[in-house]
């Protein structure tokens, strides 16, 4: 197994193996490649039980730490994962949200370990690339979504 140069690094409780497998089950280019147990007791664990999982979410290497419940995710860090239609925003939006997450504003959501996720339509990025009215458009029509509508974005780009 090659170790990458960079690894987003997630804190968890107890439950990084349960979440990964979960990322796994939910986006492509997703796996969960190895479990680690720890060799010792350790502050919040004892010998034997998963210390860190080494997983990928969307081609991006992670690796899961079972630290305890000292530190938690915030909003300062986020996955953002670029659907190309409404079905595939709906997908990732409702396989989050379902699974004991919860809805945030302008296509912002947090999976039940609190990792926050924002699932963006390809339009959305594309409108605000795009600058000028088109991107103040598409703005101001997010601003008041929670899961963002494909349809009433590319009705804004269109002004």
């Amino acid at each position: 197994m090659t170790i990458a140069k960079n690894t987003v690094c997630l804190w968890f409780d107890k439950d990084a193996e349960e979440a990964a497998t979960f990322y796994a089950s939910v986006f492509p280019d997703s796996r969960v490649e190895a479990v680690h147990c720890a060799p010792d007791d350790y502050p919040s664990g004892k010998k034997g039980d998963v210390l860190t999982v080494q997983f990928t979410v969307a081609g991006i290497p992670c690796i899961g730490l079972n630290g305890g419940p000292v530190f938690k995710p915030d909003e300062a860090f986020s996955f953002q994962i670029a659907t190309d239609d409404q079905q595939e925003t709906d997908r990732y939006w409702n396989a989050i949200v379902s699974n004991g997450g919860s809805e945030s504003d302008c296509g912002w959501c947090k999976d039940r370990w609190g990792v926050s996720w924002q699932i963006t339509p390809r339009t959305l990025t594309e409108a605000m690339m795009a600058g000028g009215e088109e991107a103040r458009r598409a703005f101001a029509a997010m601003m008041s979504m929670r899961k963002i509508d494909v349809a009433a974005i590319d009705a804004a780009r269109r002004g």
